[in-house]
């Protein structure tokens, strides 16, 4: 029987029970050799996914993590603590995975630097790695919250730790007044997800002009774009920062939102029963009203509350983490429904697959082949999938490739 036509796991292959408190923030490294993950307590995890043993358990914050994520040799992680570390990544080149991770005394990442954030939004950062390069290193945008206003986002330079872009969403933003008058009130409330990408060239230049998508707390999702082909000029007050579009498809906040790998397609959940479609290559510029319309897209599913998304690389299999502590599979296309993962009794704070190129194949190089790796092991991690629960554990599930969906 071909495999993608075997029904869903029923259980989790692995399970990792470091975490004392809920883990709420996941991710897989590139090369699906580490998954790293974090704890309402500040904790981060990076676990072997060979040996499902832990490489590195230390504290980065002192408050709950928000986002952890790789970029080249560091690791970064934001807590509510209003920190976001930037680490360096400390593996012994010359050990095996598997080796490390039985190592006594684990040890400790290596801070390299620090920024004050705003952690109200319970918003985590979004990373856009470059392609520049300078005597420091590779060079990425790092998207957040505003440090003062949480219904506005700001644009990092990294690793200069230079703020480039201040204030997005504050030029030409509606305000509403308070019944006396007095306080004016944003109508859309505060971040609380947001995506950084690199979106079609500008008209005055053949650079990609940086595009910033953000989830709100009054259920509205909006693209802006930079007006500008070079990232490098400064903006302040949001200004040279267009809204092109602003749609408004939850009727609770917006909870968590996804985009795919490529940056045409996103996803949005809520506390509400509908799951937000937005087709990011239609509705590229906004200047067609009714593509706009068609290219945002409600669908209603039976289960309100949820609080996490993901969608797979390939970009045919999407994850919805449920405040049931129930994981719901669909194809992104038409929202299909492709089976439930059922295990965790608390609520699915965070999910994440593992990363999924499946048209290139995966080299084992002879010191896999000493450690009876193969490359079908190989290839099978590829279609790993993590979920993290508020009942303190990650589960680690081996799904199928769902080729057909």
């Amino acid at each position: 029987m071909p495999s993608s036509a075997l029904p869903p796991p029923s259980a989790p292959t692995h399970l990792i029970r470091a975490h004392l408190t809920a883990a709420n923030a996941l991710h897989f490294s590139s090369d699906n050799e580490r998954l790293y993950s974090g704890d309402a307590e500040g904790n981060v995890i990076i676990t072997s996914t060979r040996s499902l043993r832990p490489l590195a358990n230390w504290r980065a914050h002192t408050n709950s993590v928000l986002g952890i994520e790789e970029w080249e040799d560091n690791i970064i992680t934001h807590g509510r603590d209003n920190k976001l570390h930037v680490w360096r990544l400390l593996l012994d080149p010359a050990r095996k995975v598997g080796e490390s991770a039985t190592t006594p005394g684990l040890s400790k990442p290596e801070l390299r630097y620090s920024m004050d954030v705003n952690a109200l939004n319970y918003c985590r950062f979004s990373l856009l790695p470059l392609q520049d390069q300078t005597e420091s290193g590779p060079v990425a945008l790092l998207a957040v919250p505003n440090l003062i206003e949480s219904a506005l986002a700001d644009v990092w330079e990294l690793p200069a730790q230079k703020r480039l872009h201040a204030a997005i969403g504050k030029s030409g933003s509606a305000q509403l007044s308070d019944s006396d008058g007095r306080e004016p009130i944003n109508p859309i409330g505060i971040i609380m997800s947001m995506h950084l990408f690199n979106g079609p060239p500008s008209d005055e230049s053949s650079k990609r002009q940086l595009r910033l998508l953000c989830g709100y707390e009054n259920g509205s999702v909006t693209l802006r774009g930079y007006r500008h082909g070079e990232w490098r000029k400064p903006s302040v007050e949001g200004i040279d920062w267009d809204t092109l579009w602003s749609v408004k498809l939850h009727v609770e906040s917006v909870m968590a939102m996804t985009v795919n790998r490529m940056n045409t397609l996103a996803l949005s959940v809520s506390a509400d029963h509908i799951v937000g479609r937005y087709d990011l290559d239609v509705a590229s510029d906004g200047k067609d009203p009714e593509r706009v319309a068609d290219a945002c897209t409600i669908y209603r599913t039976k289960n309100p509350g949820n609080g996490s998304v993901a969608i797979r690389d390939d970009g045919r299999v999407c994850a919805i983490g449920g405040w049931d502590g129930k994981i719901r599979l669909y194809s992104t296309k038409i929202l299909k429904p492709l089976g439930t993962l059922d295990y965790h009794k608390k609520s699915c704070q965070a999910v994440t697959f593992a990363r999924y190129q499946h048209e290139q194949p995966i080299p084992t190089d002879d010191a896999d082949e000493e450690e009876g790796f193969s490359e079908d092991e190989k290839a099978g991690r590829r279609r790993w999938f993590a979920v993290g629960s508020q009942d303190n554990r990650v589960s680690v599930w081996s799904l199928i490739s769902f080729e057909k969906t």
